[in-house]
């Protein structure tokens, strides 16, 4: 699948920082169960890419990817792990490089109107905003509409349940990633019917 089929599939891409790989089949059943099919597990952790393993096996239904992708040699081990998407806080061309290598489809960071353009020129062309709101938020996507016409984005980083619905009714954003749909203490009680919970209300979110 592509990067605009999995962007397609949900208005909110969790984006997930384990802790303890032993959570993440439940954390990703609720998450599934909640309406949120595609999953960012960030390299942020020594337990990213066991909890990866463990998602793609316990949860077919659910799209895994990995996120804070930085490099070729973190390319190649997500693929490795099962990812089905590669997210980056950049866009570099090792990275586009590496994507294609792997056969990992990569949605890339910009923050810029010539980032993006550069990111074109590679293939790519929805690509993540990042980060978002100190970038500008809502206001700077509306402005580059026009201009970067063909260009989509999954605005990332400070989006919330209170500026997604502004991200989403862009006509250029496809979607938006966020961490507010698994909150730390929630993973860490395994309440997993508040995060389903959570889950349900972001996919609820309508988009323009």
């Amino acid at each position: 699948m592509s990067i605009e089929t999995f962007c397609g599939m949900a208005p909110v891409i969790p984006v997930l920082t384990v802790d303890d790989a032993a959570t993440a089949p439940d954390l990703a059943k609720a998450l599934v169960a909640g309406g949120l099919p595609v999953l960012e597990v960030t390299l942020r952790t020594p337990a990213a890419l066991d909890a990866v393993k463990a998602m793609v096996a316990a949860v077919p239904d659910a799209v895994v990817g990995v996120g804070t992708v930085m490099n070729p040699a973190d390319m190649a081990a997500s693929a490795v792990a099962g990812a089905k998407f590669a997210v980056s806080p950049g866009c570099t061309d090792a990275i586009v490089a590496a994507s294609k290598a792997e056969g990992v489809p990569l949605l890339p960071g910009v923050a810029t109107p010539s980032e993006a353009m550069r990111a074109t020129e590679h293939g790519l062309e929805i690509l993540k905003f990042f980060p978002a709101e100190q970038n500008g938020g809502a206001p700077v996507l509306r402005a580059w509409a026009a201009p970067l016409r063909r260009i989509r984005f999954c605005p990332t980083g400070g989006v919330s349940p209170s500026n997604a619905p502004d991200y989403l009714s862009l006509p250029n954003v496809v979607c938006v990633g966020g961490s507010w749909v698994a909150p730390k203490d929630a993973v860490a009680a395994g309440d997993w019917a508040r995060i389903e919970a959570l889950a349900r209300e972001a996919a609820a979110l309508p988009r323009g």
